[in-house]
């Protein structure tokens, strides 16, 4: 089951990184982030917040890669772009190995996976609103996806993060 859980604005690049901080300290092994959004919109500024938060010190767009992986000290990354493929192609890579192992899976452009995992997934909606501003419509799919998103949401509640003026829950 698919529950719309939390919706999420930025107005500015660094404030999308800091979101991407919050939710890269929430994130736990076999849980796939499966993010949806145009060409520009932020998917790859919000993987970076997520890398920095895990001590990652340099995330690269795998555009051409496909699959670039990281190894923190909390657990393993997987970052996918499937931008260049069709959707037929993007089962050769074998993503669902990933969500399998005790690896966090972080997916740009996911409307090209036909066939995603149905469980331990988030999904995230990307919308540009402008030159600047970025609106997170936020999913989450069973297990520890579940748990993500209420450490998240707790996270932004109690204002144990330092998020940027900027951040903020979307009005709409």
């Amino acid at each position: 089951m698919t529950n719309k859980a939390l919706r999420l604005q930025t107005l500015s690049e660094d404030a999308t990184v800091d979101f991407g901080r919050i939710l890269g300290n929430t994130l736990m092994p076999g849980v796939t982030v499966l993010l949806f959004g145009d060409l520009g919109t932020g998917k790859t500024t919000l993987i970076r917040g997520i890398g920095d938060a895990l001590g990652v010190t340099r995330v690269r767009s795998p555009s051409f890669t496909l699959v670039n992986e990281y190894y923190t000290a909390r657990f393993p990354i997987a970052h996918a772009d499937l931008y260049r493929l069709e959707p037929e192609e993007v089962e050769d890579l074998g993503l669902e190995e990933y969500h399998e192992a005790p690896f966090v899976l972080l997916v740009e452009w996911a409307e090209r996976w036909v066939n995603p995992p149905e469980r331990d997934v988030l999904k995230v909606f990307v919308e540009a609103r402008g030159e600047n501003e970025r609106v997170f419509d936020i999913y989450s799919q069973g297990g520890g996806a579940d748990l993500v998103l209420q450490n998240l949401r707790k996270a932004l509640k109690d204002g144990k993060v330092n998020p940027c003026a900027g951040l903020q829950p979307a009005l709409d």
